[in-house]
């Protein structure tokens, strides 16, 4: 074949791939208000520099009819390319070619990329937008699955795993997703779900909609399943850039250090009062972190989920950190089951990736019912426990104000592996509150009292003198310095930068058994 008919092959073939499921499928994924999923490449990565891989790759299923149906790509682009200069890896599943279904070569074209990722050190973005598996294809499907369970499982803490739901994923597709370590999901056009409306309502009778099912604010909310909610596509791509700005390529680097021109000697006198004097009174935890942290830019994780724990991620100095803090203005700061399983999470995922991680400390306990005891409060309570011991990356925790009983300690304690503990004079640090203390070391004297109820507030009164603020902790000890709150950034930045050669290691084993 000369070689002018050889181009004019490639080129045929090229376009027929670059067509995926044909105008009137792309029509119709429009028409949906979603993108293709080379559009979506295209929106993720800088002009001109993504590089497709396997663009050739055809599904081999004779059944069933497969034999007679194109399947460009088959159903799923992938490569790599740069995201704001940084080398990341992602696959775009292709509704508009066989309804993006997985099916063996679409599956190993993923597991590819993935390896690809993990060789390189880098980042890998996964857009889902599929049918699920390949009913046609059968038990071949099935095995695709697990084979990328299997290596987002081998990836995980080695480099960032993304998964970015921008239509259907049902089934065994969510599992991919849940494995890798954060998901987006669009609201409107994202749902997952294991089994899915029509399935429940024929074994259990049960109406719902996909979305309240399986929707972005459903998953977002009261699941947790998901950690970012985008109002459109347009909207997500730019939540995903913001979040890569903040962590590194891979387990052994660290993350871009970022300097947006805020001097990190800067005092901030309205952190006098952001904590009101009185104990009782709520305030918004968020107004503490974005005085304190560079150009008052805090990228919340999961802001809908858990609201009375706040975790995120920030930058001191140009340095990215994490952050988790109690927020006092929901159920007062309590530590619930959800709480204690995002903290746990993100704190994790910190110290996988080399982010050194901040505490802010405000909760009066562990959220007392029935519905936590039953739900195994202990068992999820521990996670919290478990993930701050095991982590070895700098640990600077601040008592703004209260620390009783249990949640002191869970809240990265000295006795918890923190660094450096840092405590404003509004600290207060204690077994269990001045009240409840009260009621019961002075429970008898308080029952024999002349005025009971007199009786009874005096020696709540002395009680929060004796322990309601940071000098006794202090004075054995466990809280290394009592600051003026107008002080926290320059001694954060000043503590971090102490800390940035930590080393610290673990005895050697295969691994850890957390509390699941």
């Amino acid at each position: 074949m000369p070689q002018d008919d050889k181009l004019a092959l490639l080129q045929k073939k090229t376009d027929q791939v670059l067509a995926m499921g044909g105008a009137k499928r792309v029509g119709r994924q429009h028409e949906a208000g979603k993108l293709t999923a080379r559009e979506r490449l295209d929106k993720l990565f800088d002009s001109g520099s993504f590089v497709e891989l396997d663009r050739f790759v055809t599904h081999r299923s004779t059944d069933f009819g497969l034999a007679e149906t194109e399947g460009p790509a088959d159903g799923v682009v992938t490569g790599y390319g740069n995201v704001d200069g940084r080398q990341v890896f992602a696959y775009s599943q292709d509704f508009t070619v066989i309804g993006g279904t997985l099916g063996q070569m679409h599956a190993a074209k993923i597991v590819k990329v993935l390896e690809l990722a993990a060789k390189t050190g880098c980042p890998c973005i996964g857009i889902n937008d599929s049918g699920g598996a390949r009913i046609q294809e059968g038990v071949d499907a099935l095995d695709g699955f697990g084979k990328i369970f299997f290596r987002n499982t081998v990836n995980s803490g080695v480099i960032p795993q993304i998964s970015v739901i921008m239509g259907p994923c049902a089934g065994g597709a969510v599992y991919s997703p849940a494995l890798t370590d954060f998901i987006f999901m669009v609201g409107g056009t994202s749902q997952m779900f294991i089994t899915g409306p029509q399935v429940i309502k024929a074994v259990t009778g049960e109406e719902v909609s996909l979305e309240d099912l399986g929707g972005a604010m459903t998953h977002n909310q009261v699941s947790g399943v998901a950690h970012f909610y985008a109002a459109n596509e347009d909207e997500c791509f730019a939540s995903i850039k913001k979040l890569l700005s903040y962590i590194p390529a891979n387990n052994l680097d660290d993350a871009p250090v970022v300097d947006l021109g805020d001097p990190a000697g800067r005092i901030d006198e309205d952190l006098v009062s952001v904590v009101p004097a009185d104990p009782n009174r709520p305030y918004d935890v968020r107004d503490v972190i974005v005085k304190i942290v560079d150009g008052a830019d805090f990228f919340e994780v999961q802001p809908y989920f858990a609201p009375n724990m706040v975790v995120g991620f920030a930058r001191l100095a140009g340095r990215s950190v994490g952050i988790i803090a109690n927020q006092p203005r929901e159920a007062a700061g309590c530590i619930d089951i959800n709480a204690a399983d995002k903290a746990a999470r993100f704190i994790r995922f910190c110290d996988a990736f080399n982010i050194q991680i901040l505490t802010l400390v405000d909760t009066p306990g562990y959220l007392p019912g029935t519905a936590q005891e039953y739900g195994g409060i202990i068992r999820h309570g521990a996670k919290l426990l478990y993930a701050y011991s095991e982590a070895t990356v700098p640990k600077v925790t601040v008592i703004l104000r209260k620390a009783y009983g249990g949640a002191y300690l869970a809240m990265c304690a000295q006795a918890l592996g923190a660094d450096q503990t840092i405590a404003w004079p509004t600290a207060e640090i204690a077994v269990m509150g001045p009240e409840g203390a009260a009621n019961i070391i002075f429970r008898d004297e308080i029952s024999k009292a002349e005025n009971p109820v007199e009786y009874r507030q005096m020696k709540i009164n002395e009680y929060r003198d004796k322990f309601a603020n940071p000098y006794v902790a202090a004075s054995r000890g466990y809280v290394d310095q009592v600051i003026d709150p107008r002080q926290t950034r320059p001694v954060l930045v000043r503590s971090f930068e102490a800390l940035a050669s930590k080393r610290e290691s673990r005895p050697s084993k295969k691994h850890g058994n957390i509390p699941v």
